[in-house]
């Protein structure tokens, strides 16, 4: 619900090898020729990383339409960190762009493996031109994620994982619903499953989120005071947006608008990216409109609501709004104060130019494949993260895996925050799943994953 921020990356051509002394002779049997040897997959370039690694920038060429690959093509951004090609390999993928720094994801630390990184298709620039809105589906996109596995096999021949968080998350698992012998093992991270869209739990969970009734009521308190000083902070949004050359007629409509879906936002934002510990923080309503402002704009940030915020999620908005579903958060108790309503709906967030229409059952498809014939699935989720409230359930179908609920954790909850018992059985099955027994090395720099800021 807490949608914004875009990532980019700058590809770096040229770079010297990492840990290797200036002018040495690459090794005979060199991962770079190998990568250059895949048909479709271009090495742009080198960048340095730490020592023990290679970081390579690629693109892959993707049909725009797999259906149909005589129809054109594009080509689609990833990176690959190489550890070893005795080492297993995680694909990993955001939902969203490709991340400008190279992390580590927690599967791929705890397997010590290689991880490639996906971005997911109709983000720049991963995107046909001219782009066919009707090719963004969940079938192509993980076909996108089958293509790239099986050609980066004649390089990484060990065993697969797939992984991803939130919108990622999601994504790894609708590719294992279409080819499910594709790699070894999924971890989903906080990946909610909107089965039904007309039947939302989020109303119900954020009227029991956390541990004190008072920060609830605090936060819904100081979204009525800024609805009733909506001048001065209207005037300050304007202000900002002007200094910033930021705009609302393409998409928002209006800065009125981009007002309104900042204050609808804040409780789901906040339990999504902060929490309890910052129940103190919720400004009360005597505090200064410099305070509430400040407030807004880092739970929910003001310049996500413009027309520059949103423009990079248009991809998200329009498979939310055609197949995906999205969350349905009442605003009655702010209802008497409110100039709009059902601002949050992806019609209103995806230009007008680009036909939606929702594909009702697409979303049941997956659920009823992952608890009927699912099989090496673990789903992790966070206690207080409002996006647990309708998470994946195992079935009766489903084979080897697991569900757990990190205590306190928002939306970046990991394995690593389970209690210990749970925690050594997670990891030992992600191992198990990679055929990895090494521990798992550490590194200060890509190991430093941090929480993206994603509409998701």
């Amino acid at each position: 619900m807490n949608w914004r921020g875009l990532v980019t990356i700058a590809a770096v051509c040229g770079m010297l090898l990492v840990g290797a002394p200036v002018g040495a002779a690459p090794p005979v049997d060199d991962v770079r020729d190998r990568l250059e040897a895949v048909p479709g997959l271009t090495v742009v370039g080198e960048r340095p990383t730490e020592p023990g690694y290679r970081l390579f920038d690629l693109t892959f060429t993707q049909p725009a339409d797999h259906r149909h690959p005589e129809a054109g093509q594009f080509e689609q951004r990833l990176t690959v960190l190489h550890r070893g090609l005795d080492r297993p390999t995680v694909l990993h993928t955001s939902g969203y762009g490709l991340p400008a720094e190279a992390t580590r994801a927690e599967p791929t630390r705890l397997v010590d493996g290689n991880q490639v990184s996906l971005e997911h298709r109709f983000f720049t620039p991963s995107r046909p031109d001219p782009a066919d809105w009707g090719d963004l589906d969940i079938w192509q996109a993980a076909t996108d994620q089958h293509r790239v596995i099986t050609a980066l096999r004649s390089v990484y021949g060990g065993r697969w994982l797939t992984t991803g968080a939130s919108k990622g998350g999601m994504t790894a698992v609708y590719h294992r619903r279409f080819y499910p012998d594709d790699v070894d093992g999924t971890i989903a991270y906080v990946a909610p499953n909107d089965v039904d869209n007309d039947r939302d739990r989020y109303d119900e969970f954020l009227a029991e989120v956390g541990t004190d009734p008072a920060c609830r009521a605090a936060l819904t308190a100081v979204q009525r005071e800024a609805l009733l000083r909506r001048d001065e902070l209207l005037a300050k949004f304007q202000a900002y947006a002007d200094a910033e050359g930021l705009t609302f007629d393409r998409i928002i409509g209006d800065v009125d608008r981009g007002f309104e879906m900042v204050v609808l936002d804040a409780p789901f934002a906040f339990w999504q990216y902060r929490g309890q510990d910052d129940c103190a923080q919720v400004p009360a309503t005597t505090a200064s409109t410099d305070e509430i402002y400040a407030f807004f704009d880092e739970t929910v940030e003001f310049r996500f609501y413009t027309d520059q915020g949103i423009e990079p999620y248009a991809p998200y908005y329009y498979q939310a709004g055609t197949q995906l579903g999205w969350p349905h958060v009442s605003d009655e108790p702010l209802a008497d104060l409110l100039h709009h309503r059902e601002l949050s709906q992806p019609r209103n967030l995806v230009p007008r130019e680009i036909p939606m229409r929702f594909e009702p059952g697409v979303m049941r498809q997956v659920d009823t494949w992952v608890r009927s014939q699912g099989s090496e699935l673990m789903f992790v989720n966070g206690e207080r993260d409002p996006w647990s409230a309708e998470p994946f359930e195992l079935g009766p179908g489903t084979r080897d895996s697991y569900r757990y609920l990190v205590p306190g954790a928002n939306h970046g909850a990991k394995i690593e925050g389970l209690p210990a018992e749970q925690r050594a059985e997670a990891e030992a099955t992600v191992r198990r799943w990679a055929g990895a027994d090494a521990p798992a090395a550490r590194s200060a720099v890509l190991d430093a994953e941090r929480l993206e800021r994603h509409p998701l």
